[in-house]
C-alpha cells in the first residue's frame, strides 16, 4: 500500500516510522499542503492524508482521482476545508478523526480562567516590574453562569469539567446528550444568549452555522460578556466581534482560531509583517487573548491524530469502508 502524507509535521515522524516497520506501507511524505504545486507527488498511491490547510476542491479532488487515488483521510476532526459531496460523487471515500476531548477541553476552561482574571494585562505588567492590582479584580466562576453551545464530545467534556467549578451551566444543542443533563440545563439558544456570563463554542462548522456569533445574536448578550471560541474561526463574525469589542459590549475574548489564518497560525513570522488587519488591532486589546490554533496540540491527541489517519486508510484498502468514514 502507498499513502502520500501531506502536511507532515515533525511531532509525526516516530508514529509514521512505526507503520514502516510493521506494515508493508511505502509512505511519501511532504511537509507543505496538497495544491497544484504539490499534487504529483500522490500520483499512484492509493490513499492521502492531510492537515486543515489543503483545501480540496472539485479542482483538486478530480485531480487526485486521475492522479489513481482513492481515499482520502483528514488528521483533523473538522472537515470543511474538503468538498465531501463531490468526492463522493466522483467516488473518493473520505475520513476524518477523533481524539480524545479532554486536551481541546482543558485549553478552553484555561482561556476563561485567564479572561475572567485578567491575567493577559497582569502579566504585561510583571514584564516592566509593574505589580500593581488596579485594574485587575477578576471574578470567580462559583458565581458565573457559563453557556455551552455545542453538546458533542468536546462541548460534553467542557461541561463535565466546570461542574467542578460550582458554576450554573447552560447547554444548547439540537441533540440532547443525556450525559449532559447531569450537569447542565438545555435551554433555548436565545436563552443561553441572554443568561450566559461566558459563552463557548463546540460545533462543527455548517453552512447552518456559520457566523451563528454575529451582530444580532451579541446584543442579546449580557454587556460584558466572555466569548470563547477554540472551534472554527467562521462560527464568529470578526467584525462584529471588534466591534463588540470597541463598544465594551464584549467584556472579554479568547479565540483559538482566527479567521484567514492559515499563512500564520503554526508558521514562524517573528522578522515579519503580518498582513492580518484584524488579528493585528484585535490582538492589542488587554482583554483580547489569541492563541495560535492549539488547543488540540497535546503529545495524546497528536499521536491519536495521525494513527487514525493511517488506519483509516488502511481500513479502506482493505474492506474499503472505516469508522470514521463521512
Amino acid at each position: 500500500m502507498k499513502i502520500t502524507i501531506y502536511e507532515k509535521r515533525p511531532y509525526e515522524n516516530n508514529i509514521i516510522q512505526e507503520y514502516k516497520n510493521l506494515k508493508d506501507i511505502e509512505f511519501v511524505t511532504t511537509e507543505e499542503i496538497l495544491d497544484n504545486n504539490t499534487i504529483d507527488l500522490c500520483k499512484g498511491s492509493d490513499g492521502i492524508t492531510i492537515l486543515g490547510y489543503s483545501c480540496l476542491d472539485t479542482n483538486l479532488l478530480d485531480k487526485i482521482k486521475e492522479n489513481g487515488v482513492k481515499y482520502i483521510s483528514t488528521r483533523t476532526i473538522g472537515f470543511n476545508h474538503i468538498d465531501i459531496e463531490y468526492a463522493k460523487k466522483i467516488g473518493l471515500k473520505v475520513s476524518n478523526v477523533t481524539y480524545a476531548p479532554n486536551g481541546v477541553a482543558d485549553f478552553t476552561i484555561m482561556l476563561m480562567l485567564i479572561s475572567i482574571r485578567k491575567y493577559k494585562p497582569a502579566m504585561w505588567r510583571q514584564n516592566v516590574n509593574d505589580y500593581t492590582l488596579n485594574g485587575l479584580m477578576g471574578r470567580e466562576m462559583r458565581n458565573l453562569t457559563v453557556g455551552v453551545i455545542g453538546t458533542g464530545r468536546i462541548g460534553a467534556t467542557v461541561i463535565k469539567n466546570l461542574s467542578g467549578f460550582g458554576c450554573k451551566i447552560l447547554a444548547f444543542d439540537k441533540y440532547k446528550n443525556p450525559a449532559v443533563e447531569n450537569y447542565a440545563k438545555y435551554t433555548s439558544f436565545d436563552e443561553l444568549l441572554n443568561n450566559s456570563d461566558i459563552i463557548t463554542i463546540h460545533v462543527p462548522l455548517t453552512q447552518e452555522n456559520r457566523g451563528i456569533i454575529n451582530k444580532n445574536n451579541i446584543s442579546k448578550m449580557k454587556t460584558g460578556v466572555v466569548i470563547i471560541n477554540t472551534a472554527r474561526s467562521e462560527l464568529a463574525n470578526i467584525q462584529d466581534l471588534i466591534e463588540g469589542i470597541e463598544t465594551e459590549k464584549i467584556g472579554a475574548l479568547a479565540l483559538d482560531v482566527f479567521e484567514n489564518e492559515d499563512e500564520i497560525y503554526h508558521h514562524y513570522l517573528s522578522t515579519d509583517i503580518i498582513k492580518n488587519k484584524d488579528m493585528a488591532y484585535l490582538r492589542q486589546f488587554p482583554n483580547v487573548v489569541l492563541t495560535q490554533h492549539m488547543a488540540f496540540f497535546t503529545d495524546g491527541a497528536t499521536e491519536e491524530m495521525i494513527r487514525n489517519s493511517i488506519e483509516s486508510l488502511i481500513s479502506f484498502k482493505q474492506t474499503d469502508t472505516c469508522k470514521n468514514e463521512l
